[in-house]
C-alpha cells in the first residue's frame, strides 16, 4: 500500500526518476521549438528588409506583427521551461524525502508548477498524464477540470503592439522606415519605382502567406 492507502505499481524512487525523465524529454522538445521559431524569425526579418526596399509598408507591418507574436511565443516557451525546471527540482526534493520517510509527500511547489504546465498547448498532453500520475501518488492534489483548459493568447495587438511594431521596423531597417505610420497608405522614404513594386507584389504576397503559415505551425 502506498501513501494514503493508495496502491502504487512502482516504488516511489522509480516513479520520481520516470517523471523526471519525461519532463527533461519535454524540455528538449521545447528547445527545438524555440530554435525553429528563431530560424523563422530570421527569415521574417529578411522579408521585412526586402519589403521596405520595395515600398511595401503594409507588408512590413504585417510581418512585424508576426515577429511580435513569435517573440511572445518564445517567451512563453522559456517560461514553461522554468516551470519544468521547478518540477525537476521538486522531484529531487522528493527523492530526499523518500530516503528519510520512505514515502512521497505533497508538494505545493510542484502543484503550482503543474497547474501552469497543463495549460501549455505544446506539452499539455504529457503534463496532463504526469499530473494524474502525481495525483494518484499523492504528491499533488486533484486539479479541477478547468485547470486543464489551454491558455488562449487573447492579447491585444492594437495599442500595445503599435509601439512594438514601430521599434521592430526601425531596428530591422536601420531607421530607414523611421516610425511606422498608422495608415498603410502613407508614403515610405526612399521608395523604388512603382513599376518595380507592382512587378513583385504577387510574389511578395505569396511569400508572406507561406511565412505566416510556417510561424503559425510552429506556435501551434
Amino acid at each position: 500500500m502506498g501513501l494514503f492507502g493508495r496502491t502504487q505499481e512502482k516504488p516511489p524512487k522509480d516513479l520520481i526518476n520516470e517523471w523526471s525523465l519525461k519532463i527533461r524529454r519535454e524540455m528538449r522538445v521545447i528547445d527545438r521549438q524555440i530554435r525553429d521559431i528563431q530560424r523563422e524569425e530570421e527569415k521574417v526579418k529578411r522579408s521585412i528588409k526586402d519589403a521596405a526596399k520595395k515600398g511595401q509598408k503594409d507588408v512590413c507591418i504585417i510581418l512585424a506583427k508576426e515577429l511580435i507574436q513569435s517573440r511572445r511565443a518564445i517567451s512563453k516557451l522559456y517560461a514553461s521551461k522554468a516551470q519544468m525546471n521547478s518540477v525537476v527540482l521538486g522531484m529531487k526534493n522528493q527523492l530526499a524525502v523518500v530516503r528519510v520517510a520512505g514515502a512521497l509527500q505533497k508538494s505545493t511547489e510542484v502543484m503550482k508548477a503543474m497547474q501552469s504546465l497543463v495549460k501549455i498547448p505544446e506539452i499539455q498532453a504529457t503534463m496532463r498524464d504526469l499530473s494524474k500520475e502525481m495525483m494518484k501518488a499523492g504528491i499533488i492534489e486533484e486539479m479541477m477540470e478547468d485547470t486543464f483548459e489551454s491558455m488562449e493568447d487573447g492579447e491585444d495587438m492594437e495599442e500595445e503592439a503599435e509601439a512594438e511594431v514601430d521599434k521592430i521596423l526601425f531596428d530591422i531597417t536601420a531607421g530607414a522606415l523611421g516610425k511606422a505610420p498608422s495608415k498603410v497608405t502613407d508614403a515610405l522614404p526612399e521608395m523604388e519605382a512603382s513599376g518595380a513594386t507592382a512587378a513583385s507584389e504577387d510574389e511578395s504576397e505569396e511569400d508572406i502567406e507561406e511565412m505566416q503559415s510556417r510561424l503559425a505551425a510552429l506556435r501551434s
